[in-house]
C-alpha cells in the first residue's frame, strides 16, 4: 500500500487545462504539496500548467509508481491495462459511472475486478475523492482547490470515507471551521479492491495516525474487518451507514426481524472494541478526543470536576454527565479550600464551581487558573470541563499552564465554548494545539469525556466452547427449511441446552397421561410444517389447567390444524423474565448470536444484543451486559436473579452450533423461560439453508 500513500511518481491520466475540469483540479492540487514528479497524460496538450504531457501512459518516463484516473468511465478498463503493462503498481481511479450506474456501469466495473486479478495491479476506488495527506501536504484529489486558502491543518486524526463528494465536504468543513487537524483521509468509492481492511491495516501502522475514524455503508469483509480491529493499538470509531429497518432483508424469524435495525453491526463493533459514532462530526469529534487521550490513569473512575462562568451552564453539563453515567468529582476540603482563596467571602465552592463572582472579583485568568490547578491536584479529580468564552466579558483565557498542568498529572481536560465567530475560532485552534479538545455543544463535550473513560474491550479471537455434539450435527443433516419445534429443540438439546420436557401426541387421552406425570397446568401446540409463528396462527393452548379443558382444547386444535401436522403438549413453566436467544448468519459478519428481552415484549421493546460467533463465556457475559434491559436480570420485585453464567454458556453453546453447522440460516428461542433463575427454552425454531 505505500506507492499509494509515498509514490515516488505519479502519472495523472486525464489532465487537462480547461480550470473547470476534475482533471485540471486534481493536478493543481498535485503541484501544490506532493514533492514527486508529477507527468499529466493527454495526447491533446503539450504542456499543462508548465509540466510536459504526455500522449500515453507507455510514454511517461520513470520514476511512477501511481497512476490518478479520471477519464469517462468506458475508457477506464483499457487505460488501467496500460499502466499494468507499464508496471504501475497501483491506479487511484477517481472515475465515476461503475456499479453505482447501473447494469452497464457494473459491468466495467467487473471488467476492473478481472483486470486486477490478472495483472495484480491494484485498484483504489472507483467513484472516488482519493487521498488528502494533510501531514505531507499531499492531495490526490479533485477536492476544490479552495481547500488550499485556509492551509491543509496537520493532526493525528485519519479518516476512511466510503462517500466521495461527502469526504471532499466534509474535509472542507473540518479546516475552514478549525475543528480538527487531519492526519489523512481516504475516500474508498466502491472499493473494486483496496477496501477499508487494507486501509485500517495500513494506518494502523502509520506513525502519523493517533485515531482511525471510517464511515462505511458496507463491510463486506466482515471478520477480518473485526479482526483488525482487534488488534489494532490505536482507537477506532465507525459511522455505519445503512442500518435502518427500510435496507434490512425480510425476515421470518424473531432473531432476524431483531437484526433488521442494525444491531448485528452495533454488536460486532463493540465486540471488537469499536466505538460507534451516530454521525459525521460527532464521529470526528471521538476521533479526535480519543487521539488525545487514548489512554487514561488504570484508576480513573470518569469522576469530572467542571469550572464555569454561569451556573446554568454547569447545571446542563452536571445533568449530561449524569445522564451517561458519569459521576461529578467530589472535591476534597484541600481542593475547596485553595479554590475558596480567590473567591468572595460569602460565595461557597462546590462541583459545578460557578466562577463569575469571583472572576468579578480577581479577573478571570488567576481565577480559572487557580480553580484548575486545585481540582488537577484532587485525586479524586479524574477529568476537568471548563466552560469558556471568547471575545468579550473580560473572559478571554490562556490555557497554556493549565493544560501544562494537566499533562504533568496525565489527567484529560476538556473545553466548552462560547464566543465572537472569529475570537472564538481563533481561541478554539490555539487551545486544541495545547492538547485540550474544544466542542461548541455541552452535550457533544459529555459524550466524549465518556468516549475517554469508557474501557474498549477488544476480545482475543473467541475459542468457544466444547465441539457440537454429532448426535446434533445428524439431526439436520438431511433436513432443510424450517424445522419445527420438536426437532429443533431436539436440537438444542443434544448440544446441552436445557429444553422444557414435552411429547409429541397422538390423541387427547395420551397428552393426559403426560399431564398427570408432569403436572397440570399445561400447553398444547399444534406443529404445520414450515410454520415458524404458532401463536399467530391460532396454534397455542395455553394454561390448560383440567382433563376436561385438556380434551376441549384438543378438539379445537385438532381442528384447527384440518388433520395436518401434529401436536406437542409441554408443562406450563412460570418465571421471569422471559429472554429470546438466537443466531443468525449475517451477510457481512457470518454466524452470529443474539440475546434480548423474549417473549409477546420482543418486538415491542426492540432490545436485543448481538455478538459474533463462536463466543468465549468473557464474551457472552458481555453480550448480556449491553441489554438495555438487563436490571431485569438482577432480579425484579422479589423474582429469582437470572444466573447470568447459565446463560452465558447457552449463547456460547449456541455460538458453537451456529458455527459448526453452515446449513443453519436462523436459530429462534423464544421464550428462554427463567424458572427460579435457570433458563429453559420452551420454544424454538431452526431455519436451515434450501437445499
Amino acid at each position: 500500500m505505500q506507492f499509494f500513500f509515498r509514490p515516488r511518481g505519479i502519472a495523472l491520466i486525464g489532465a487537462t487545462a480547461n480550470s473547470k475540469k476534475g482533471g485540471h483540479s486534481i493536478l493543481f492540487n498535485l503541484r501544490q504539496g506532493f514533492d514527486g514528479p508529477v507527468y499529466p497524460v493527454n495526447p491533446r496538450y503539450d504542456t499543462i500548467l508548465d509540466l510536459a504531457c504526455f500522449p500515453s501512459v507507455a510514454a511517461v518516463p520513470d520514476p511512477v509508481d501511481l497512476a490518478i484516473v479520471f477519464v469517462p468511465g468506458p475508457k477506464v478498463p483499457e487505460i488501467i491495462r496500460q499502466c499494468a503493462a507499464r508496471g504501475i503498481r497501483g491506479a487511484m481511479i477517481e472515475s465515476s459511472g461503475f456499479a453505482e450506474a447501473g447494469p452497464e456501469g457494473q459491468v466495467l466495473q467487473q471488467e476492473l475486478v478481472a483486470i486486477a486479478r490478472e495483472t495484480g495491479i491494484r485498484l483504489w476506488g472507483p467513484n472516488c475523492m482519493g487521498l488528502v495527506d494533510a501531514r505531507r501536504r499531499y492531495v490526490f484529489s479533485f477536492v476544490t482547490p479552495t481547500i488550499w486558502n485556509e492551509g491543509l491543518t496537520p493532526g493525528k486524526v485519519s479518516l476512511i470515507v466510503q462517500s466521495g463528494l461527502l469526504s471532499g465536504g466534509f474535509l472542507i468543513d473540518l479546516m475552514t471551521h478549525g475543528t480538527t487537524g487531519i492526519s489523512k483521509v481516504c475516500s474508498v468509492g466502491n472499493k473494486v479492491d483496496v477496501n477499508e481492511c487494507d486501509l485500517l491495516q495500513y494506518l494502523a501502522e502509520d506513525p502519523d495516525t493517533e485515531a482511525i475514524g471510517l464511515y462505511l455503508e458496507a463491510i463486506p469483509e466482515g471478520r477480518r474487518f473485526l479482526e483488525l480491529c482487534r488488534r489494532c493499538p490505536k482507537p477506532i470509531v465507525v459511522l455505519k451507514g445503512g442500518k435502518s429497518p427500510g435496507g434490512a432483508r425480510a425476515a421470518r424469524s424473531h432473531t432476524a426481524s431483531l437484526a433488521g435495525n442494525g444491531a448485528v453491526v452495533t454488536g460486532a463493533l463493540a465486540q471488537a472494541g469499536v466505538v460507534e459514532a451516530n454521525g459525521f462530526k460527532q464521529m470526528v469529534d471521538i476521533c479526535r478526543t480519543l487521539a488525545e487521550f487514548s489512554q487514561v490513569r488504570p484508576e480513573a473512575l470518569g469522576r469530572v470536576a467542571i469550572l464555569t462562568y454561569s451556573g446554568g451552564s454547569g447545571i446542563i453539563s452536571a445533568d449530561g454527565l449524569h445522564a451517561l453515567g458519569l459521576p461529578l468529582a467530589r472535591l476534597a476540603d484541600q481542593t475547596l479550600a485553595e479554590i475558596k482563596k480567590v473567591f468572595p467571602d460569602w460565595m461557597p465552592v462546590s462541583n459545578p464551581v460557578d466562577l463569575w463572582p469571583a472572576v468579578e472579583q480577581n479577573g478571570a485568568q488567576a481565577v480559572y487558573t487557580a480553580a484548575a490547578r486545585a481540582a488537577l491536584a484532587d485525586p479524586e479529580v479524574d477529568a476537568l470541563f471548563i466552560h469558556t468564552f471568547s471575545g468579550g466579558f473580560d473572559l478571554d483565557l490562556d490555557l497554556k499552564e493549565v493544560a501544562a498542568e494537566a499533562r504533568r498529572r496525565s489527567k484529560p481536560v476538556f473545553c466548552w465554548l462560547l464566543g465572537a465567530r472569529e475570537a472564538a475560532r481563533r481561541f478554539q485552534i490555539d487551545v486544541q494545539a495545547l492538547g485540550v479538545p474544544v466542542f461548541r455543544e455541552i452535550s457533544r463535550a459529555v459524550e466524549c469525556i465518556k468516549a475517554v473513560f469508557t474501557p474498549r474491550i477488544r476480545s482475543v479471537e473467541p475459542a468457544g466452547g466444547s465441539a457440537v455434539p454429532e448426535d446434533a450435527k445428524k439431526q439436520i443433516k438431511d433436513a432443510a427449511g424450517v424445522l419445527n419445534e420438536h426437532r429443533a429443540k431436539g436440537v438444542l438439546a443434544a448440544c446441552r441446552i436445557p429444553t422444557v420436557a414435552e411429547e409429541i401426541v397422538a390423541y387427547a387421552a395420551q397428552a393426559d397421561a403426560f399431564a398427570r406425570a408432569h403436572g397440570y397446568p399445561v400447553v398444547l401446540k399444534g406443529l404445520m410444517p414450515g410454520a415458524v409463528h404458532k401463536t399467530e396462527q391460532g396454534l397455542v393452548r395455553l394454561g390448560i389447567a383440567s382433563p376436561e379443558a385438556l380434551a376441549t382444547a384438543w378438539r379445537e386444535l385438532h381442528a384447527a390444524m384440518d388433520g395436518k401436522g401434529e401436536i406437542l403438549v409441554q408443562p406450563m413453566l412460570r418465571g421471569q423474565p422471559e429472554l429470546i436467544v438466537g443466531g443468525l448468519r449475517d451477510g457481512q459478519f457470518g454466524a452470529c448470536v443474539m440475546c434480548g428481552l423474549g417473549g409477546i415484549m420482543a418486538e415491542i421493546l426492540d432490545d436485543a444484543a448481538f455478538a459474533v460467533a463462536p463466543l468465549s463465556r468473557a464474551d457472552a457475559l458481555t453480550l448480556i451486559g449491553r441489554l438495555k434491559t438487563r436490571a431485569l436480570l438482577n432480579g425484579f420485585r422479589g423474582s429469582t436473579p437470572v444466573d447470568r453464567q447459565a446463560l452465558a454458556e447457552i449463547l456460547v453453546r449456541l455460538g458453537d452450533l451456529m458455527t459448526a453447522c453452515p446449513q443453519i440460516r436462523e436459530i429462534d428461542i423464544n421464550p428462554l423461560i427463567c424458572v427460579e433463575g435457570k433458563p429453559v427454552a420452551v420454544d424454538a425454531s431452526i431455519i436451515l439453508e434450501k437445499r
